[in-house]
């Protein structure tokens, strides 16, 4: 591909995460357009493809992947089918764009990055917070030496259940081992650890403790956990899914010998620097369509005009993590 051709996407999946955050940003690059949509309900994917004047719907994944006008593949499914739906794609010789996390698993990863270097057909994820200006400016920050050298990585989140959490009948697939890889914390502590890691380099070491205190689902409502960067950095994690609203809690902290640097992941309060200066705060807007940046990175890749490191093999160390945290390794 080049910069003469247009990347003609084909969606798989056209759920929650595809109405603002990534959907409409395809359509925004130049040279990128959305070319057909997949759900299994009919009247889903019949009705997303009318409200976003999407040309083509279909009820089969392999339907849309076989599409000579769609040359590139969203994958927007639960983890369960990630591996899947982007084998399947890579086999009929089209580049993948993937939701996080990569995979439900760490072996699932594997299998993708395989079919990707025995191919040539490229694999990205959507580790966005990386091409983010709020998290740039982390970046810029730890680079300039505003802190010094980092000594340790703390990660604190904590939230309330959800109001689907005490539907014991219809529970949300997130908190389904089978389909999501484990409970909230498969769906989301890899936006923190992928970002630690982009930040700090590969995490060598990680163990962690889980327990599901409230028992609303089976998998996972908290876990706490102790990990080591490449370069002996230590840090550590705790995350509750079904803390008391008064608990609220999106914060990791990075500690230098010169200072301190304090941010969110999800909220986006302002980023926080504590120096010998005193603190400072630093409010970074970012894009309505969050996954914009990264897109078009995606998009000037295929075209030959750019390179984009996101790809399935940089994306796979957050599930070695996750699943050494989980016991799953």
């Amino acid at each position: 591909m080049d910069a003469d051709i247009t990347i003609k996407w084909g969606f798989i999946g056209c759920g929650e995460v595809t109405e603002k955050k990534s959907g409409p940003a395809f359509g925004l690059v130049p040279g990128s357009k959305i070319e057909a949509v997949m759900s299994r309900n009919k009247e889903k994917a019949r009705s997303y493809a009318e409200r976003h004047g999407i040309p083509k719907w279909y009820t089969d994944a392999q339907e849309l992947v076989d599409d000579p006008d769609v040359n590139a593949v969203y994958i927007a499914t639960p983890p369960s089918s990630h591996a899947t739906f982007a084998i399947m794609a890579m086999k009929a010789g089209k580049p993948v764009y993937v939701e996080k996390p990569l995979a439900a698993s760490y072996e699932e990863c594997g299998r993708i990055n395989r079919v990707s270097l025995q191919t040539g057909i490229p694999c990205f994820v959507a580790y966005y917070r990386r091409y983010l200006p709020y998290f740039l400016k982390v970046k810029e920050l730890i680079d300039n030496g505003k802190i010094g050298k980092v000594l340790n990585v703390q990660i604190r989140f904590a939230v309330p259940p959800r109001d689907l959490d005490y539907n014991s009948h219809e529970l949300p697939w997130r908190v389904q081992r089978d389909i999501a890889g484990g409970g909230y914390f498969y769906d989301l502590a890899p936006h923190q650890l992928d970002l630690l890691q982009e930040l700090f380099g590969p995490i060598t070491k990680a163990k962690g403790y889980c327990t599901n205190r409230e028992g609303l689902y089976d998998t996972e409502d908290t876990v706490s956990a102790c990990f080591q960067f490449f370069d002996g950095t230590p840090g550590s994690g705790s995350w509750c899914f079904v803390a008391h609203e008064s608990a609220k809690t999106d914060r990791i902290e990075i500690i230098g010998d010169k200072g301190q640097i304090c941010f969110s992941v999800y909220t986006y309060e302002p980023i926080a620097l504590h120096t010998e200066r005193g603190r400072e705060e630093f409010a970074v807007a970012n894009p309505d369509h969050v996954q914009l940046p990264l897109i078009r990175n995606v998009v000037e890749h295929l075209q030959k005009q750019a390179i984009c490191t996101c790809d399935s093999v940089s994306a796979t160390p957050a599930n070695w993590v996750m699943d050494k945290i989980l016991g799953k390794l």
